[in-house]
């Protein structure tokens, strides 16, 4: 399986600078027309409860703006379920989501909901969009995913960067293992693979080498390295990681 490595650039955190100072700019529409241009294949925004970046207007931009597919983030609420249905973007991930935390701590527990999460994602394949379950690599949740007819789930690689960056890489190739293990075995359900959360051009090449994912949603760390180096730059030195991974 050698087909190319798809990446969704999130640009969350665009947003966040705009929030902080509660001005018109940055423009997260604008960033996602630049990493458009710079050979992003897909946008990834998370519209929170709280609206603590992406606002519902920038998603209706979004949608207007972008020929990219839209990954549309969301919490599996009432509210988000008919924001999701009124813009029928190319893609919904569901995330779980706690007013308190200050990113998704872990993924979604899908196993333990199957029947309201069954209900909740019916409607969205109805209008057309692909649905995504953000989720860890415990063969349950993957196997649950499966079973409310997901036609995706995304491995949450959080844990595994985590302990790279503390250092602890005995546990963090346990870790990567178990994550090259879910992969396998989402995929052999049927399941199309992407995985992110907290990528960095030092952790990203032993997830995107999974001949199972087809696509990494990274966005807080482009973001950041972009301040210094530019987007276009930052999505052509991850790209380069990915393809290098890949080939």
């Amino acid at each position: 399986m050698t087909r190319k490595l798809r990446l969704g650039v999130n640009i969350d955190h665009v947003a966040t600078v705009r929030n902080a100072r509660g001005s018109a700019y940055p423009d997260p529409v604008r960033a996602a027309l630049l990493a458009e241009q710079a050979g992003a294949d897909g946008i990834t925004a998370h519209l929170r409860e709280d609206r603590r970046h992406i606002t519902d207007r920038d998603i209706a931009r979004l949608m207007e703006a972008l020929t990219l597919p839209l990954n549309f983030e969301m919490a599996a609420t009432a509210e988000m379920q008919k924001i999701a249905l009124g813009h029928r973007p190319h893609a919904v991930c569901i995330v779980p989501e706690k007013r308190e935390e200050r990113t998704t701590e872990g993924g979604l527990d899908v196993a333990g909901d199957v029947a309201r999460l069954t209900d909740f994602i019916a409607p969205l394949r109805e209008a057309g969009c692909r649905v995504s379950m953000f989720i860890g690599h415990d063969p349950r949740q993957i196997e649950a995913s499966a079973r409310i007819g997901a036609a995706v789930v995304e491995l949450h690689t959080g844990h595994y960067c985590d302990l790279h960056a503390e250092g602890r890489f005995a546990e963090r190739d346990a870790e990567l293992a178990a994550l090259a293990e879910g992969a396998r075995l989402a995929h052999s359900l049927g399941l199309e693979v992407h995985a992110g959360h907290g990528l960095t051009y030092d952790t990203v090449k032993p997830v995107a080498a999974f001949p199972e994912v087809m696509e990494l949603n990274i966005g807080h760390f482009l973001i950041g390295e972009a301040i210094f180096v530019g987007l276009e730059a930052a999505i052509a030195a991850m790209r380069q990681q990915m393809d290098a991974a890949r080939g």
